[in-house]
């Protein structure tokens, strides 16, 4: 059973930072190509970065410069580390894991981004 576990969400001022984990279960977790996603209500998912096996990462541009993805193959565990945060990166955050066709998605965790 594969399962992908988000943490790390909340409640934080603009400016703020968050950091948020997807720890992997039931996966080769060292050859899968991770990303968050973000989702609002009644609007597609988006990709927010992507971290693959080789380390390689790519950021949508309306992150880029505040977002960090990064990967711990000892851990099993993803992060996404995001500063300066505005109004607008409120949503809900998906932890996916893909590989050889293959996608797994996490439950996601809530950022709420608000004074």
């Amino acid at each position: 059973q594969v399962y992908l576990v988000e943490s790390g969400g909340g409640l934080v001022q603009p400016g703020g930072s968050l950091r948020l984990s997807c720890a992997a279960s039931g996966i080769n977790f060292k050859i899968y190509t991770m990303a968050w996603y973000r989702q609002a209500p009644e609007k597609e998912r988006e990709l927010v970065a992507n971290i693959t096996s080789n380390g390689r990462t790519n950021y949508v541009d309306s992150v880029q410069g505040r977002a960090t993805i990064s990967r711990d193959n000892a851990r099993n565990r993803v992060y996404l580390q995001m500063n300066s945060l505005k109004p607008d990166d409120t949503d809900a955050y998906y932890c996916q894991a893909r590989a050889y066709g293959r996608d797994f998605w996490g439950r996601g965790t809530q950022v709420t981004v608000s004074s």
